[in-house]
């Protein structure tokens, strides 16, 4: 990785954690423009950052203050001037610097090769970033969404538990005795990922059963994984395993349709009048990872995804192509599911994995 990448994916982070909405979304869009621009001038950069990363006139303020800490430039007015010492040319310059001085080029990269990778997209990886990325996902904490369960339970405050005050009081012969209270508990919600490894998921397919494993190993009980294409694969019994390669060996032993065609319409139909009818998208979060490539009828799959809306709790639509500069949800098959999806999300980064975790957990 270069050292202005460094920086400015350090950048992006840095206003993340000063409470700027920065999604995986814009930070690729503001590396997109300072690579159109000149990432030697801080000036290039600073508008760049500010259209890209800044979510609305709020956020110019801290945009304002973290730039001029993260460049050691100095704000005036709500511009930054460029210091000699320390701005994206001394990153340029770090490139050419000696070996003794890699210690002090860390320091003014200020972001590690790590976070440069978990921004980008994963189809454009080499065989050594794929190997680190797989790594990486180990550092994926995903939630499972809770609801509240049918049944109370004890509790020290919520309802008047109007049978156990009776036979505390029935134990003390009449006389006082404590009331007793109850609260409805809760219960994590089931999650259903349905993974698109039709040809033009291909580049996708390994790093989205991955997350899947990272979901099975959270809640071995609460999530289910299937494969869609040409057909349905149900794949929770091999990703249960521990081990990521094994379990992704196993799930690629027991899917037929590796990389060919897309049915989208008609697998959904199975899933529906197999799994998901008799209760497994019942009240769940329901996942679908896939382009929205239909080679079949776009009619059929806009009316499985609606009966699949009237199932589940929420329908969550992951694109890989949703965080890409210039994306339109312009396909037929993603123009008619857009109407019963409750979230469509980007898919394309171990970022927007972890956006998506986020969007999961909230349900």
């Amino acid at each position: 990785m270069t050292a202005p990448d460094l920086a400015l994916a350090g950048f992006a982070s840095a206003l993340r954690h000063a409470g700027l909405p920065v999604t995986a979304d814009r930070v690729h869009l503001f590396l997109q423009a300072v690579a159109t621009l000149d990432a030697a001038v801080t000036a290039d950069v600073y508008w760049a950052g500010r259209a890209a990363l800044c979510g609305g006139p709020d956020d110019q303020a801290r945009y304002d203050e973290v730039f001029a800490a993260w460049f050691s430039g100095e704000r005036t007015g709500g511009t930054v001037r460029r210091t000699p010492q320390a701005s994206v040319q001394a990153a340029l310059d770090a490139d050419d610097t000696a070996a003794g001085e890699d210690g002090d080029r860390s320091i003014n990269v200020f972001a590690s090769t790590t976070e440069v990778l978990r921004h980008r997209d994963v189809a454009e990886l080499s065989p050594s970033d794929r190997a680190e990325l797989a790594r990486l996902f180990g550092t994926l904490r995903p939630r499972i969404p809770v609801r509240r369960a049918v049944r109370r339970r004890p509790s020290h405050r919520g309802d008047i538990d109007p049978r156990r005050t009776l036979r505390a009081q029935l134990r003390q012969v009449g006389e006082p005795a404590r009331v007793h209270y109850r609260r409805r508990g809760s219960r994590p919600r089931r999650v259903v990922v349905l993974i698109d490894v039709s040809g033009s998921m291909r580049p996708y397919a390994d790093s989205l059963l991955r997350l899947a494993h990272t979901m099975v190993q959270q809640a071995p009980r609460s999530v289910e994984v299937f494969t869609i294409g040409t057909r349905l694969t149900r794949v929770t019994p091999a990703l249960r395993r521990r081990d990521a390669e094994v379990a992704l060996r196993s799930a690629g032993d027991v899917v037929p349709d590796w990389s060919g065609g897309t049915r989208l319409g008609e697998v959904l139909k199975v899933f529906l009048d197999r799994w998901g009818q008799r209760g497994m998208a019942r009240r769940a979060v329901v996942v679908v990872c896939s382009d929205g490539w239909e080679r079949g009828d776009a009619a059929l799959l806009g009316a499985q995804l609606g009966r699949l809306a009237g199932l589940a709790h929420r329908v969550v639509w992951l694109n890989p192509h949703r965080g890409k500069p210039g994306y339109l949800p312009v396909q037929a098959g993603i123009v008619a599911v857009l109407p019963h999806v409750d979230e469509l999300v980007a898919g394309h980064s171990l970022a927007s994995f972890a956006d998506l975790l986020e969007v999961v957990a909230d349900a």
